[in-house]
């Protein structure tokens, strides 16, 4: 059960992939050492590997018995298996796991691998594409899921669709988010819906520095930059590297923006509302409850109506002397938000811990429209 285990701590957990090329890529890597890779991934904080055992990946058995006499982590033996003899070369080449496409194999072959890997002492993740594949996989009893952003037939990227199905899977399952991750709010994102763990390979092969990739795709406090009003303050704020980039569409705000602006796929969106809301097309919603004619001093934070955060803020122009004690006490993933900036963001880190950090007024020169600098001084600190 060490995979399994590996991928149940809090929080969103990393399996780091070791390829050398993909189908639809490419090359990626070459010239990759498996035993190095495998190395500096534990360093960076995976909390397992996938290895790619296939030729058509430039992989093969040799570089998951490299990559097991660098570590100690829970390995994925990644490939196209259906016969029994597959997984026990994978066991006794060093895998925890096998991968278990369903798209490959019908259910009563998937029923037999997964019987024969508990025989043998291996784990599985068995892999879905859509949803007939995701119930096939819950009705299989696979206590480990994948949900695969990548069409295998058109290796077209769907991550929307992915989000949907790891959103309907059991609570009760682990689920990993596979392919399609290149930035921290997308992996955000996986995490938010459901995700246990996302499978990085592409985005961590093709980084010139692949460990220090993966310490930035699993790293904390995301940034969020809110009180966006203009197109190119929207710009600004993803070219600093902002996570999050907020909206705020309650009619008593200075900062009330015309809507949702355009946000790139690598970045999430969040609507901010007070008490009243309506229909967007933002990732999140950020609502607030009215008070005294004005919004609560805190928050939560919604996907689809469902709470996925908490927002500990600051109460309507006044201050709270508790606030990171607050942030700090409170259960879950919690946005630290109110008066922060450039100046203090990294105490207010240490102090709270947050899961992601937001600032809007301290960013500006006038209401709704921010200083470059201080964008980019912001996330800067936070991210460091």
């Amino acid at each position: 059960m060490r995979f399994r285990h590996a991928l149940e701590a809090p929080g969103l957990n990393a399996i780091a992939e070791i390829k050398r090329r993909s189908p639809s890529a490419g090359d990626l890597r070459p010239d990759a050492d498996p035993e190095q890779l495998a190395a500096r991934f534990a360093k960076a904080g995976a909390a397992a590997l996938s290895v790619l055992v296939d030729e058509r990946f430039g992989g093969s058995l040799d570089d998951l018995r490299a990559a097991r006499a660098a570590t100690k982590l829970p390995i994925l033996g990644k490939g196209f298996f259906s016969e029994e003899l597959d997984l026990l070369k994978l066991k006794t080449a060093g895998a925890d796991a096998a991968l278990i496409i369903l798209r490959d194999v019908d259910d009563e072959r998937a029923r037999a691998l997964m019987t024969y890997a508990r025989e043998i002492g291996l784990e599985t993740l068995v892999e879905a594409h859509d949803a007939d594949e995701l119930a096939r996989a819950i009705d299989l009893g696979a206590p480990v899921i994948g949900i695969n952003a990548r069409d295998l037939g058109t290796f077209e990227i769907d991550r929307r669709r992915q989000l949907e199905l790891v959103s309907r899977a059991p609570q009760d399952r682990i689920v990993v988010a596979e392919s399609g991750v290149h930035t921290r709010a997308q992996g955000a994102a996986a995490e938010l819906a459901g995700a246990s763990a996302i499978l990085v390979g592409t985005a961590l092969m093709r980084a010139t520095d692949p460990a220090a990739k993966l310490e930035e795709l699993i790293s904390r406090p995301l940034v969020k930059v809110c009180g966006l009003t203009r197109q190119e303050d929207v710009d600004v704020a993803v070219e600093a590297g902002a996570d999050l980039v907020g909206f705020i569409l309650a009619a008593e705000t200075t900062r009330r923006a015309p809507g949702v602006l355009d946000v790139p796929a690598e970045v999430l969106s969040v609507a901010v509302f007070v008490e009243d809301r309506h229909e967007t097309p933002a990732d999140l919603v950020q609502l607030y409850r009215r008070e005294y004619g004005h919004r609560s001093k805190d928050a939560v934070l919604l996907r689809d109506d469902i709470e996925v955060a908490c927002v500990v803020d600051q109460p309507w122009k006044s201050h709270d002397p508790l606030h990171y004690q607050r942030a700090a006490a409170s259960e879950g993933r919690v946005m630290l938000a109110g008066a922060l900036s450039p100046e203090n963001v990294r105490d207010a880190i240490l102090a709270a811990r947050p899961w992601a950090v937001d600032a809007s007024s301290s960013l500006e020169t006038a209401p709704g429209v921010k200083d470059p600098d201080r964008v980019h001084a912001f996330v800067e600190a936070a991210r460091c």
